[in-house]
């Protein structure tokens, strides 16, 4: 078993400044202390004390890690979480990495203080999951494609291409022609497949689908109005939009009323999750009902089934649904067409 000493040295560090970084991490500069984490994971170092908690107890605590704690998307996701935890009899600690400080959720990781983690951070690396995944800490992934899986790291996720895929069949199906994008972060795998499965349904219509302008922003209503009002700015002007999440859809919604244009008389626009406040803005919006509170669950489910040791559970795939409301309407190219009833 690796000593302290030979993190030190792997690590080019001084034994004090390895023993600051795991007790008083805010004396370590933070790139030393990242780096300590680092070769301490590749040694497969334990500090003496954390070593001897895990050989008397299980902590029954599990670290649910995000990369954003607001919003309606979250609070209904640790929902039900929790409320698996709780029939589980385990303990839920929830927390976030920033751009600035990454290492706080790797450390919590590192320093085996929770028997189990649920990760939707970006900002954790596919190579940490699989360095720190193991039979103590099996880890559910709810941002990730499969390929990270092996059987302490379990994918959870809703479908998020055929989700895409629905909305453009729906908005074909009613007759827009000029349509565009707005969509969440770089990173967000979410949704890259949420724009795969749209472009999708626009190739499988014959439709230009590489002339469709792709505007990303943050998910969030000011991402969403801000995006929009970035893709206006160009002249273009769409008659049906797809936002990347319920947020920047409403944040998208409010841009066009102040341009001047009407939802959905002049320009249609479908969200993604069906947060709650979707069925009360005006006009209500139509979106793809992703199950937030179900994801929850199932990830805890996943994660509790791993803990008790049932290995080689294949990957959790959650249905998505479209929800018709008043922010859709039939094009007037194309009137009396029949609505699309979703699949």
């Amino acid at each position: 078993m690796a000593t302290v000493r030979d993190v030190a040295e792997a690590a080019k560090v001084s034994v004090s400044t390895v023993s600051l970084a795991f007790n008083q991490p805010s004396r370590v500069a933070e790139a030393t202390r990242l780096r300590i984490l680092a070769v301490a994971g590749e040694l497969q170092y334990r500090p003496h004390g954390i070593a001897r908690d895990l050989r008397i107890r299980h902590t029954n605590t599990i670290a649910v890690l995000l990369h954003n704690l607001s919003g309606p998307f979250y609070s209904e996701l640790i929902r039900g979480v929790e409320d698996e935890a709780d029939r589980s009899g385990l303990t839920t600690i929830v927390s976030r990495a920033t751009p600035n400080r990454p290492g706080g959720t790797i450390r919590l990781l590192h320093e085996g203080r929770v028997d189990g983690a649920i990760v939707l951070d970006p900002l954790i690396s596919a190579d940490s999951l699989r360095q720190y995944a193991g039979p103590r800490l099996p880890i559910v992934v709810l941002d990730r494609t499969i390929s990270v899986a092996s059987d302490y790291v379990i994918p959870v996720v809703a479908d998020h291409e055929g989700g895409g895929y629905q909305a453009g069949r729906f908005l074909i199906t009613l007759g827009y022609q000029h349509y565009a994008l707005i969509t969440g972060p770089a990173d967000s795998t979410d949704s890259q497949l949420r724009q795969k499965g749209f472009f999708r349904a626009l190739r499988e219509a014959n439709l230009q689908w590489q002339q469709v302008p792709v505007i990303s922003g943050l998910f969030t209503e000011d991402g969403g109005a801000e995006a929009t009002a970035r893709l206006l700015d160009t002249g273009y002007r769409p008659d049906a939009i797809f936002a990347a999440n319920d947020e920047m859809a409403i944040g998208a919604m409010q841009t066009l009323a102040r341009y001047g244009l009407a939802v959905p008389d002049e320009v249609a626009l479908i969200g993604f999750d069906d947060i709650r406040l979707a069925r009360y803005v005006s006009p209500p919006l139509t979106t793809i009902h992703q199950p937030m509170y179900d994801l929850g669950r199932a990830a805890m489910q996943r994660l509790s089934d791993t803990m008790q040791g049932k290995l080689g559970l294949p990957p959790v795939v959650l249905s998505t649904h479209l929800v018709i409301r008043g922010s859709t309407a039939a094009s007037p190219t194309k009137a009396g067409e029949v609505p699309y009833a979703g699949s």
